[in-house]
Parts: structure tokens; C-alpha cells; sequence
């Protein structure tokens, strides 16, 4: 296993595309928060008026454009080796599959984690810089185990998106189908649910999509309220994670890789 895991952080770290996930995810992520944070107030769309304002989930808006660039690294990292032909090296050097589907897991799972920790933390900072202005509270100050729910929840969101993306790559090889059908997933039912005027299309969206499931950890005003709870939305998420790796082990360790 050290020499899957060794293997597959040198491919990793040497890919010029991969190596920049964490700052690209935090780019991509600030550059959504920080207009929405600058232009945040008490009676803006952001907030909403009747509703009141939520700072953490509104700081961390941008995780839903950072993400991105952990969807693409995760698929890349399957995908990449099929379309260049390196998975026949790679599976001769170690024939046991699962324990190389084992080691790119963990790789993608620790880039999620750093691009994560990069991306949870700007916002925040971002929030407690921009928010009181707009008066507005931050959502640092005071330090609250709800806050901290989301910090950490969004942490593993983008874990299991990583392993989401990751699976499907393993199941469907090929780059732009893999990439595609993530993004149709995980965006579309919240694009149709802004034009589908039917309040429970809306909230089986917000309880079963993976990504407005998974989203949910992040609420910290009156999560009861909600579709679905926090930790149960990101429950959601981590079935639809495990069972897309499932089908991806399965395939991956039966499917001839030369075809």
C-alpha cells in the first residue's frame, strides 16, 4: 500500500494542474464570496429581508464555485491515466486494483482537505472583515459550535465530492463524460429548481440532491427550519459518495484496462 500511496502522490504533486488545486479552489472561491460579502446587507437578496442573515453559510458561498477545481483534479486523476494509456504501467507496477483505487482516494481525499482548509478559511476571515460593516454580524466573533459545525462540515463536503468525483471517473474513464455528468449532478437540479415555481420539487432538491444535501451542513440560523438537517443533508451526500465508489471499485477491478 506505501508504494500505491508513494506512487500516486508523485503523480499528483509533479502534474503542474493538479499541484495548484488548493490555490485554485481558494481563488475560485473568494472570487465568489468576496462581491457577495461586499455587497452584503440587512435587506439584500443575499439575506433576505423577512428571513434574516445567516454570515457563516453566506461567507462560504464560494465553496460552490471553489469546488470546481477539486471535481476536476478528482476526475482527472482516474480519467487522465485512460486517456493517456499510463493505466496499463500503473496496474502492472501494482496489479491489486483496489488497493491503487485505495491510494488515489487518499490522495484526492488530502487535496480536498488542504484546498478546503485554504478556501473555509479565507471566507471566514473574508466575513468577519466585511460583514460588520454592512451591519452585519461576523461569523467569527463570537466563536459558536454551529459556526464551527459548518467550518468543519464544509470540510467534509468537499471530501465526499472529491470521492463523488473520483467514482464516476472510475466508472465512466473517459474525461469530459466524467466531468460532465458530475456537473449535470450536482448543479442542475438547483438550476431547475429557480425555474420550476413548485415548492416541493424545491424541497426534494434541498433534501436529496447531492449538492444542496450536502450544502446544508452549512446552515447555522435555525437549521431545524430547514428541508434537512445538517448533518443529515451531508448524510445524503456521503451515501450517494459511497455508493458512486462502490460501482467505480467494481468496475475498475473488472473491466479490462486496455478497452
Amino acid at each position: 500500500m506505501r508504494r500505491a500511496l508513494l506512487a500516486e502522490w508523485t503523480k499528483l504533486r509533479t502534474v503542474r494542474s493538479t499541484a495548484w488545486t488548493p490555490w485554485t479552489a481558494a481563488v475560485l472561491t473568494m472570487a465568489l464570496s468576496l462581491p457577495i460579502l461586499g455587497t452584503a446587507g440587512p435587506d439584500t437578496t443575499a439575506c433576505g429581508a423577512a428571513t434574516g442573515c445567516d454570515p457563516v453559510r453566506l461567507s462560504l458561498t464560494g465553496v460552490q464555485l471553489g469546488q470546481l477545481a477539486v471535481i476536476v483534479t478528482a476526475v482527472l486523476t482516474m480519467s487522465a491515466e485512460y486517456g493517456t494509456g499510463l493505466i496499463v504501467p500503473t496496474l502492472t507496477a501494482e496489479p491489486r486494483r483496489l488497493r491503487v483505487l485505495t491510494a488515489k482516494a487518499i490522495t484526492v481525499t488530502a487535496t480536498a482537505l488542504c484546498a478546503g482548509l485554504m478556501s473555509v478559511a479565507g471566507c471566514l476571515i473574508a466575513g468577519h472583515v466585511l460583514l460588520p460593516g454592512a451591519d452585519l454580524s461576523s461569523p467569527l466573533v463570537p466563536i459558536t459550535w454551529p459556526a464551527m459545525r459548518a467550518a468543519s462540515g464544509t470540510l467534509l463536503y468537499l471530501v465526499l465530492i472529491a470521492l463523488f468525483s473520483l467514482g464516476l471517473a472510475a466508472a465512466l474513464r473517459d474525461t469530459a463524460t466524467a466531468l460532465s455528468t458530475v456537473l449535470a449532478l450536482l448543479y442542475m437540479p438547483g438550476i431547475l429548481a429557480r425555474f420550476i415555481a413548485d415548492e416541493r420539487w424545491n424541497t426534494l432538491v434541498d433534501r436529496y440532491a447531492p449538492m444542496s444535501a450536502g450544502l446544508a451542513v452549512q446552515n447555522t440560523d435555525h437549521p431545524s427550519a430547514q428541508s434537512i438537517g445538517p448533518w443529515a443533508g451531508l448524510g445524503v451526500l456521503a451515501a450517494y459518495a459511497t455508493a458512486v465508489m462502490a460501482a467505480g471499485a467494481v468496475l475498475f477491478h473488472r473491466r479490462d484496462a486496455r478497452t
